[in-house]
């Protein structure tokens, strides 16, 4: 099975797909942990692709194809994956059409999460993130046990340099003229189902989840 994530920053698309990864057992993969990985590293590449996260401006197609290629090459996506940032546009979601169809794989179900524009702004900038697990908490919402401890493996959450409102604001800028035509592009393929999250219906990550489960399972 293969899901995509779509959605804002801050809309919960890690946090959903970490709860659906343990429900149907496939990897979950996120371009964004991808990014980061080769940002940190002293590379032609790293830098490259640092200097793009740094403005809060997407990674360009090409470069970002090629990484997904190699990852979707992996053996642990082999029995189905959440890809969790992309593809963000249509370029990429045609290119990933292409590699899956390759395989005789395809696009089964895409994921799309909607959150007002305040309420990513409060939930980004209290975001804290593990390190070691990926588990994503909450300052406000989803706070660890211990304040700045990770409930699942005891390590130290950290802030990412990224989770500022003014960078969150040009993320959001970014996502709805880069990314938001890609709504349309799976509307057309019938696979797209939308999902509203936000605090005034009491529909949070997890409700999320559970009606994305109860979709897949209809």
């Amino acid at each position: 099975m293969v899901v995509i994530m779509l959605g804002a920053p801050g809309t919960g698309k890690g946090t959903v797909s970490a709860i659906l990864k343990e429900k149907l057992g496939i990897a979950h993969v996120s371009s964004g942990d991808i990014f980061r990985k080769y940002s940190s590293e002293d590379s032609d590449l790293g830098r490259e692709i640092n200097s793009y996260l740094q403005k809060g401006k997407l990674v360009p197609d090409e470069l970002t194809i090629k990484m997904i290629k190699e990852r979707l090459n992996e053996k642990d996506v082999q029995k189905g994956v959440i890809l969790d940032g992309f593809p963000r546009t249509e370029a990429q979601a045609q290119a990933l059409d292409n590699m899956l169809s390759e395989t005789g794989k395809k696009v089964d179900l895409v994921v799309d999460l909607d959150s007002p524009k305040q309420e990513i702004l409060d939930r980004i900038v209290t975001r804290r993130i593990c390190p070691d697990c990926k588990a994503v908490f909450n300052t406000k919402l989803n706070k660890p046990k211990v304040e700045g401890i990770c409930d699942n493996c005891g390590a130290k959450l950290y802030q990412r340099e990224d989770d500022t409102a003014e960078k969150v604001e040009t993320r959001i800028e970014v996502y709805k003229k880069e990314t938001a035509p890609l709504e349309k592009y799976y509307e057309n393929t019938g696979k797209l189902f939308q999902i509203e999250v936000t605090e005034k219906t009491g529909t949070m990550a997890k409700e999320a989840a559970e009606k994305v489960m109860t979709k897949i399972n209809a």
